[in-house]
């Protein structure tokens, strides 16, 4: 057996006896709420993947449209790749210097010191 798979009890057994599968309930980590961008307190993060850098902003609370335009728009305006994913905007490259700007400018606030 490979240590990523659990076992299946339930193949082939007779249980009668009062047991039962458990489903934990999945947390769900994505905010329906939705803000308009002045009461946003938006903060960068930086990751490397594959050994290039990514940087992180987030979170934005907007509608799924509201999100995409923010995100085409400001791809367009840096020229660089880009995606959402979980409430969270990333784009390809060390980007902070010129996202800030950019976001100040749709009216977005951000955390103290970032």
């Amino acid at each position: 057996m490979s240590r990523g798979k659990k076992l299946d009890l339930f193949i082939g057994a007779n249980i009668d006896n009062g047991w039962a599968e458990v489903q934990a309930p999945k947390k769900e980590s994505i905010s329906k709420e939705i803000l308009e961008p002045s009461k946003h307190f938006l903060y960068f993060s930086k990751e490397k993947r594959r050994g290039k850098t990514v940087t992180i902003v987030g979170e934005f609370l907007l509608s799924k449209d509201d999100k995409t335009a923010t995100l085409k728009t400001l791809k367009k305006k840096l020229g660089c790749g880009g995606a959402v994913k979980n409430n969270f905007l990333e784009f390809q490259g060390e980007l902070k210097e010129k996202l800030r700007p950019l976001l100040v400018k749709l009216g977005f606030r951000f955390k103290l010191g970032h």
